[in-house]
C-alpha cells in the first residue's frame, strides 16, 4: 500500500522504452534542424537562430532552461518539507519579467549584440568584459554540473539506472543536438521537454488524487499539516523564506538570472522583432507560474500520501531529493511506462538546461575570447570552432558533475550559486546603464568587493548552515509506517548541506547565527547594492566618467520603459548603420551587427 514505507518497484521494460524514446526524440530534433538549416551555416544562424525566432517557442525555451531537473525534483521536496511559501516566487517572476522586458531587452536589442558581455566593453573596458565573461563561465559550468548530477543521483538510487552511464548519455545527447543544430535545435527541443515536464507533474497529481480520494482531501491534509501557511511577513533577513525574502530578494535574484545571463539573453535577442522579444518574456512568466504551481502541488500531494510515514525519517531513501522519484515508483509503478515518463520529465529538464548552457558558453567564448584575437577567420572556420567548443563544454560539464555531489540540497545550492556570482554582475550592469558618472575603475572595484562579500556569506552559510529556527522545517512522522528499512544509507541531516556532517565544528562562531544565516535569497541583493554603492563612490573619487561622448544608446532611455504598445517601431532592422563604429566595436562585432541589420532579407530568413 502506497504511503506506508518499505521498498518500491524498479523500472519495467516499458519504462525504459518511454525514457529512451524521449531522449532519442530530443536528439532527433537536433538532427532535423541541422538538416533543415544545412545551407545556413553562419555563426549567427548557429548561435542566434538567424534572429528569426518567434515569441512562443522562445518563451517556452526560456521557461524550460531554468525549470531544470533540479526544479522537477527539488521544488516538490521543498513544498513537502517547508510548505507552500515557494509559490510566492510567482510574484518574483512577474517583477523579473517586467524589469527584464522593459529595461534590459530594449537596450541589448538596440545594440544588436551576440554576447551579453559585449555591453561591459562598450560601457566600461575590455578587461571588465573578460572578467564578466569568466565569472559567467565559472558559474554556468558549476551550475550545469549540478543540473546533470543531482537528478541522476536521485533517480539512480530509486530506479536502478546506472549513475555514470546516464550522466554520460545525458551529456552526449546534448552535445549531439547542440553541435549539429545550434540555437534552433535547443529552442525547439526545449518546447518538447517543457510539455513532458508538465505532463510528469500532472501524472503525479492525478494518481495522488485518485489514491487520496480527490484534490480536496490533498488540500485538507496539507492544511492540517501546516503546509498552507505561505505568507510570513516577518522582516527578519535571517529567516530563509518569508514574504519579503522571496518577493524582494527572490526578484533581484531572478532578474540577475534572466536579464544578464547569456543563456537567456541569447534566446530573446534571437527573436525577429523587439515586440516578439518582449512578448516572449511575458509568456514565459505564465509558463513559470504554471510550472511552479504544479511543482508545489506535487509536493502537497506527496505530503498527503506520506503524512503518516516520512520516507526520509524511515530510511527508505537517503536524501531529500529522492522524495519525488520514490513517490513515483511507489504510486505509479502499476502503470507501465508512466514512471518512465516521469524520469523523462526530470531528464528533459536536465537536457534543456545543459543544452542551453553549452550553446551560451560557446557564444561567449567565441565572441569574447576567440574572435577579437583571430579576426580573419572565415565563416566555415567559425562554424567548425562553434561545433568543437560545443563538444568541449559538454565534456567539461559532465566532468564537473562530480563537484555537485558536495553541494547538499540541490534547489537551494543552485539558486545560491546564481546569487553569489550574478548579483555583483547585475550591479555592474545597472551601474553602467543608470549612472553616466560611473567609470571602469569604480565598476571593477565595486564588483570585486560585491563578489567577495557574497562569496564570504555564501560559503560561510554552506559550512555553518542556519539552524531550524531560521529555516522553519515543518513536522513529519513515521507512526504509520509498516516497517523500518535497514538499508545502509549514509543519510545526511535532512535539508542541510553534507558539508555539515564532516566539517562542522562543535562550537559555532559568532558569525554563524548572524552573518552566515542571511537568507540565500538576499545574496544577489547584497551583491547588487554593494557593487552599485562602492562603484559610484569610487567613480566619483576617481573623476567620474570622462568620456562625455559615450553613445546614448548605452543607457536606459525613458522611451524603453513600458512602451509595449509602440515597440514595433524599434525593431532590430532599424539599428543605425553607424552603430558599430560609434561604439568602437571590433571587426568581429561588426559582423554580428551587420547580420542583425540584414537578417530581414526574406530570401535568407528562416521561416519557422
Amino acid at each position: 500500500m502506497a504511503g506506508t514505507g518499505g521498498p518500491v518497484a524498479t523500472f519495467s521494460v516499458w519504462d525504459y522504452v518511454v525514457f529512451a524514446g524521449t531522449i532519442l526524440a530530443a536528439a532527433g530534433i537536433g538532427l532535423f534542424q541541422a538538416i533543415r538549416s544545412r545551407k545556413e551555416t553562419s555563426s549567427s544562424e548557429f548561435l542566434l537562430g538567424g534572429r528569426q525566432m518567434t515569441a512562443v517557442p522562445v518563451a517556452m525555451s526560456l521557461t524550460a532552461s531554468f525549470m531544470s531537473g533540479i526544479t522537477v525534483i527539488g521544488t516538490p521536496a521543498e513544498a513537502y518539507r517547508f510548505g507552500t511559501a515557494f509559490w510566492l516566487f510567482g510574484f518574483s517572476y512577474a517583477i523579473m519579467s517586467a524589469i527584464t522586458a522593459e529595461v534590459f531587452v530594449p537596450l541589448f536589442y538596440r545594440l544588436g549584440i551576440t554576447s551579453a558581455y559585449e555591453y561591459l566593453e562598450l560601457r566600461f573596458s575590455r578587461p571588465i568584459r573578460l572578467i564578466g565573461t569568466s565569472m559567467y563561465i565559472v558559474q554556468t559550468v558549476l551550475y550545469t554540473g549540478m543540473v546533470i548530477y543531482a537528478p541522476a543521483l536521485a533517480l539512480n538510487q530509486i530506479t536502478g539506472l546506472d549513475l555514470w552511464g546516464v550522466l554520460v548519455a545525458t551529456g552526449a545527447v546534448c552535445i549531439v543536438y547542440c553541435t549539429l543544430g545550434g540555437l534552433k535545435a535547443v529552442i525547439w527541443t526545449d518546447v518538447m521537454q517543457m510539455v513532458i515536464m508538465l505532463a510528469g507533474f500532472v501524472a503525479v497529481i492525478a494518481r495522488g488524487a485518485v489514491l487520496q480520494g480527490g484534490l480536496t482531501n490533498i488540500w485538507e491534509d496539507a492544511s492540517k499539516g501546516g503546509r498552507l501557511e505561505a505568507f510570513d511577513f516577518d522582516p527578519n533577513p535571517l529567516k530563509r523564506h518569508t514574504f519579503w525574502t522571496i518577493v524582494i530578494g527572490g526578484s533581484v535574484m531572478w532578474v540577475s538570472i534572466y536579464s544578464i545571463n547569456q543563456s537567456q539573453v541569447q534566446r530573446y535577442i534571437s527573436c525577429k522583432t523587439l515586440r516578439h522579444a518582449k512578448m516572449s518574456l511575458y509568456v514565459n512568466m505564465v509558463g513559470l507560474w504554471l510550472t511552479v504551481s504544479l511543482a508545489v502541488f506535487s509536493g502537497l500531494t506527496m505530503y498527503s500520501v506520506y503524512k503518516n510515514c516520512d520516507p526520509l525519517e524511515n530510511s527508505d531513501i537517503g536524501t531529500s531529493d529522492q522524495m519525488l522519484p520514490y513517490l513515483v515508483m511507489d504510486i505509479l509503478a502499476a502503470y507501465p511506462g508512466i514512471p518512465g515518463l516521469f524520469v523523462a520529465a526530470a531528464y528533459s529538464g536536465t537536457l534543456s538546461t545543459v543544452s542551453s548552457s553549452i550553446n551560451a558558453l560557446v557564444a561567449v567564448t567565441m565572441e569574447d575570447f576567440i574572435l577579437p584575437v583571430f579576426k580573419n577567420l572565415t565563416e566555415k572556420h567559425v562554424s567548425w570552432m562553434n561545433m568543437g567548443l560545443s563538444v568541449f563544454f559538454g565534456a567539461v560539464c559532465i566532468g564537473m558533475a562530480g563537484v555537485a555531489s558536495a553541494m547538499g540540497s540541490i534547489l537551494q545550492a543552485a539558486l545560491s550559486i546564481f546569487g553569489m556570482i550574478s548579483g555583483p554582475l547585475l550591479g555592474l550592469y545597472l551601474l553602467g546603464m543608470l549612472f553616466r558618472t560611473s567609470n571602469s575603475i569604480g565598476g571593477l572595484v565595486g564588483m570585486i568587493i560585491g563578489l567577495v562579500l557574497t562569496l564570504w556569506v555564501g560559503v560561510g552559510g554552506q559550512i555553518y548552515p542556519p539552524t531550524a529556527e531560521r529555516t522553519n522545517p515543518l513536522p513529519v512522522t513515521t507512526v504509520g509506517c509498516n516497517n523500518t528499512m535497514s538499508q545502509n544509507f549514509t543519510t545526511q541531516a535532512p535539508w542541510t548541506s553534507p558539508v555539515t556532517l564532516t566539517s562542522q565544528p562543535d562550537v559555532r562562531p559568532p558569525l554563524a547565527d548572524s552573518w552566515y544565516s542571511l537568507s540565500y535569497l538576499y545574496f544577489s541583493l547584497l551583491g547588487v547594492l554593494t557593487t552599485m554603492v562602492i562603484g559610484l563612490l569610487v567613480s566619483l573619487a576617481t573623476g567620474g566618467c570622462k568620456q562625455e561622448h559615450k553613445n546614448p544608446d548605452l543607457f536606459v532611455k525613458a522611451s524603453d520603459l513600458f512602451c509595449f504598445s509602440c515597440c514595433g517601431k524599434s525593431e532590430v532592422s532599424e539599428v543605425p548603420e553607424k552603430s558599430a563604429t560609434d561604439f568602437n566595436m571590433g571587426a568581429d562585432n561588426q559582423t554580428f551587427t551587420d547580420v542583425a541589420m540584414k537578417s530581414k532579407d526574406p530570401e535568407k530568413a528562416t521561416k519557422l
